[in-house]
């Protein structure tokens, strides 16, 4: 049995690990290890000392479609300078594509875990991409395995995929991305 909030909100962008410095990047589909573990950490502060993903049991992630939105971005070392009369930087554009109309259900053991998850607000990996809870319910094991979307299932070693290094340990993350149904929402709240 899984106590499982929704969350839902305007929109979402995930950078991928490997796509600091691209010019086009899409919104990765999927929570990493890292990102599963900082959401938990911020429903549960007094988890920041401990290493790992102790509450947070499953996830799921689906969307209504991808936009593609151009963003401005500055070189690490920022510089401006004059040529032929005209003032330059080291600026450059660059074009997500984001999710709309993400929703992420968290699924959890504890009921209790499920009340304070409902009472806030959690981020995908941005900080202004906010997640709102819409619906806390109980859900038997299968029922939650037929919810539509990507779940990254987290593995210890590299028996799926490499997602990039966990922040809180700085070791290697790998796993394998599972679609249950269809990830791409049809209706969408």
């Amino acid at each position: 049995m899984y106590y499982v909030v929704k969350y839902t909100g305007q929109f979402g962008f995930i950078k991928p690990w490997t796509a600091v410095r691209d010019s086009e990047t899409f919104s990765q589909q999927f929570l990493t290890p890292s990102i599963v573990e900082g959401i938990e950490k911020k429903l549960f502060p007094e988890l920041l000392n401990e290493t790992g993903i102790k509450k947070i049991v499953r996830h799921r992630l689906s969307y209504a479609s991808l936009e593609l939105q151009t963003e401005v971005t500055w070189a690490k070392k920022r510089k401006i300078w004059k040529e032929k009369n005209i003032y330059k930087s080291n600026n450059a554009i660059i074009t997500r594509g984001v999710m709309l109309h993400p929703a992420l259900y968290i699924a959890f053991e504890n009921g209790n875990d499920a009340e304070v998850a409902f009472s806030q607000t959690v981020c995908l990996a941005r900080n202004e991409d906010l997640l709102f809870p819409i619906e806390s319910k109980q859900m038997e094991t299968d029922e939650f395995d037929n919810l539509n979307g990507f779940e990254l299932i987290f593995s210890n070693s590299a028996e799926g995929f490499k997602v990039g290094h966990n922040r809180f340990d700085d070791s290697e993350m790998f796993g394998s991305l599972k679609a249950f149904g269809n990830p791409i929402q049809t209706n969408y709240e």
